[in-house]
């Protein structure tokens, strides 16, 4: 008999195959009933089912569905079509679904088993997959259930469409010749563009595995709509919509100035032509079609789709414009009643997200997700050609493209200008020092013996696409893929502690030098440069104290291994608290990108260090509830727990400074201020994890 949580973790399998046929390297069946057959299998579902069976090595039974969902909205997107959460039919679609699987009383897993499979049988694979992984991820009795690796599942839109054709002959091959190594298949590191289009540079930054599963698990964890309230209220997410983006758009800028670029232009004119174009080189396993490409010059049009939930034109937008920046200036929302409240971070990530947190959606509309959808669809604006969106439109490719960091520019740039405006007062003196605390010295020691240096090199590293190659044979199928690595290293902190013992908090953040024209910053523009790297709490004796960190403990990452993990290793124990708290926190941080890439000559960075007081930092979090996941909370926050720290995301450089002109004038007696280089080792290096091919 199958586990239940493996019987699970099986519908995640080769998502486009029939439910009639076997699931998962161990030739597991799901014993299906005439509700879970299909139309496509209604006549003879049955005996096709039977004959696997004799194949079949575990056998799952399924309980007789007591009510047959009707997913009268669902079932009306094509099995063969996108699915994208951006989309307003998608979302009532998905809506749907997840209360289905909701709505099933805790603890009754077979009959929620039952439900999955029909919902599985019955619905476009990628819905099913969104509403399966959201619904695991918020109902108690399934946290523990391990999410499939995305790329795994759906890998088509994390790799190049040369490499299914190549794959699936690896497969075949190789199930016949047991003995034989298996090889894996390269991805050229240049397979969408060459360095004649200047954006390409920040192709291994864009297009990275990691950092696009990433922002895909981040928007599973915290989804913007749902039925169900409590899965979208978690704490301070509209907060942390800001800051995880901005995050990224200087993490993105760093890499740019690295790359002889000027900082990214936020798309300000939605009228105006868009210079960049795109070519993603993917292809759908879902639509067996290519994602459309931008050409260059391409611009906005209002959109006139009505089987995707979209009829938008340009003055929506400027009109959600103009009614968010009237709240940024005066401060205040406006609510349905025609009433006020005053406006905070938390509330402006909500209305500009447009999650269904926003106080008043009429008004302030759905600006961040429709001009995805603008973008996505300037291809066809009015479905006079039947094309779907572009990459742009789906949380788990628009990483890739360079117009998402031109439109994410200025939707920090609405962010940044509340944190400007006199309705956030500049932090205080006392707000910043931390009396008795006094940071005497930092450096940073590298694995390679250098000090205050750090070391980016090329990896190449192997990941199994069988999960998700649909009608092959079985076995490991792996594609080796480039991308950025860091020596590890270490901070070490000295620090001298005039009063009694106590808790201090660690933040640890880096920036560029100079700007690109290679001047000094001002603070009021270095400030959005700055990265986290890192945010911990520490105990102070009296006197003098040295604070040794490893860079593989920072909050911001998780491990390689979590990011590329094979889910066949783990535990089948539903409850295992470990599975639980990754399924929340796999959307940290690749920990292979925390450091900049760097330049060859070596790039000078400033490295800040402050421990602020923990008094004003802490938030009364139950004991026992820093769960494993807690190296991800900084992006994540901690499963059904207050975010850990009570100051504002980015603390201290979230807002302008009254009285600094410069980082250097901004040094109280708790910072340092120390030049770190970042090295690129131009050489490319195997990763010591990839499976032996003998």
């Amino acid at each position: 008999m199958v586990n239940v949580v493996d019987s699970f973790g099986l519908l995640f399998d080769r998502p486009s195959e029939p439910m009639v046929s076997l699931k998962g390297d161990r030739k597991a069946l799901f014993q299906l009933t005439d509700q879970h057959l299909g139309d496509k299998y209604k006549s003879n579902g049955i005996e096709i089912n039977n004959r696997f069976g004799e194949e079949a090595t575990e056998i799952i039974p399924l309980k007789e569905l007591r009510k047959v969902p009707k997913f009268k909205k669902a079932k009306q997107l094509p099995t063969d079509s996108e699915f994208s959460i951006l989309l307003p039919a998608h979302q009532e679609m998905a809506d749907e679904v997840i209360d289905e699987l909701l709505a099933v009383p805790e603890n009754q897993l077979q009959d929620l088993l039952s439900l999955c499979v029909y919902a599985r049988v019955n619905l476009n694979p990628q819905l099913f997959n969104y509403c399966y992984s959201v619904a695991l991820m918020h109902r108690p009795d399934t946290q523990n259930v391990p999410i499939q690796n995305f790329a795994e599942t759906f890998p088509s839109k994390f790799v190049d469409s040369q490499v299914f054709t190549q794959a699936r002959e690896t497969a075949t091959v190789a199930a016949r010749a047991t003995e034989a190594p298996r090889i894996p298949i390269i991805i050229p590191r240049d397979y969408t563009a060459t360095d004649l289009d200047i954006e390409h540079r920040l192709a291994y930054f864009r297009e990275d595995i990691g950092i696009n599963l990433h922002h895909w698990h981040w928007h599973l964890v915290y989804p913007f709509t749902s039925n169900q309230r409590e899965i979208v209220a978690k704490d301070r997410r509209g907060e942390l919509f800001f800051y995880m983006h901005q995050q990224v758009i200087a993490r993105y800028n760093g890499e740019r100035l690295a790359n002889s670029l000027a900082r990214v232009k936020k798309f300000s004119n939605f009228s105006e032509p868009i210079p960049e174009a795109y070519f993603p080189k993917l292809d759908s396993l879902t639509t067996s079609r290519g994602w459309p490409p931008r050409q260059a010059n391409m611009r906005w049009y209002d959109l006139n789709r009505p089987v995707d939930g979209l009829v938008v034109t340009l003055a929506d937008m400027n009109r959600w414009r103009r009614n968010i920046e009237e709240a940024i200036s005066t401060g205040l929302v406006r609510l349905p009643n025609g009433s006020t409240m005053p406006l905070d971070i938390d509330t402006l990530g909500n209305i500009i997200e447009a999650s269904i947190l926003s106080p008043n959606r009429e008004y302030y509309g759905s600006l961040h997700n429709n001009g995805h959808n603008f973008a996505g669809y300037m291809h066809d604006p009015t479905n006079r050609y039947l094309e779907s969106f572009n990459v742009i439109s789906d949380e788990a490719t628009n990483m890739r493209d360079p117009f998402f960091y031109r439109w994410h520019a200025f939707v920090d740039d609405l962010f940044q200008r509340f944190k400007e405006s006199p309705n956030v007062r500049p932090y205080t003196r006392s707000e910043l020092e931390n009396p008795g605390v006094q940071v005497s010295s930092v450096r940073v020691e590298s694995a390679t013996g250098e000090m205050n240096t750090l070391n980016t090199y090329w990896m190449q590293s192997d990941v199994d696409l069988s999960r998700g190659l649909d009608f092959s044979d079985r076995g490991p199928v792996y594609v080796r893929f480039t991308h950025l690595n860091h020596r590890p290293f270490q901070y070490v902190i000295d620090v001298n502690n005039t009063g009694s013992a106590r808790r201090a908090t660690v933040r640890i953040f880096m920036a560029p030098k100079y700007d690109e024209r290679n001047l000094p910053w001002i603070l009021a523009d270095q400030r959005k440069m700055f990265i986290e790297m890192d945010r911990f709490v520490v105990p102070l004796n009296a006197g003098k104290n040295t604070i040794t960190r490893k860079s593989t403990q920072s909050v911001l990452t998780i491990p390689f291994e979590q990011t590329f993990r094979d889910l066949s290793a783990q535990g089948a124990d539903a409850r295992a608290p470990a599975l639980a708290s990754f399924n929340f926190c796999g959307c940290g941080w690749p920990q292979h990108m925390l450091v900049p890439r760097g330049t060859e000559p070596g790039m000078l960075y400033d490295l800040f260090v402050m421990l602020s007081n923990y008094e004003l930092d802490s938030v009364n979090n139950p004991d026992g509830s820093e769960m494993s996941c807690v190296e991800a909370s900084s992006f994540c926050g901690l499963k059904d727990r207050l975010y850990p720290d009570r100051r504002n995301m980015g603390y201290p450089f979230d807002r302008p400074s009254s009285s600094a002109p410069s980082i250097q004038d901004f040094i109280l007696p708790n910072m340092a201020l120390v030049d770190v280089t970042i090295r690129l080792q131009n050489v490319t290096e195997q990763n010591p994890r990839n499976p032996k091919t003998k």
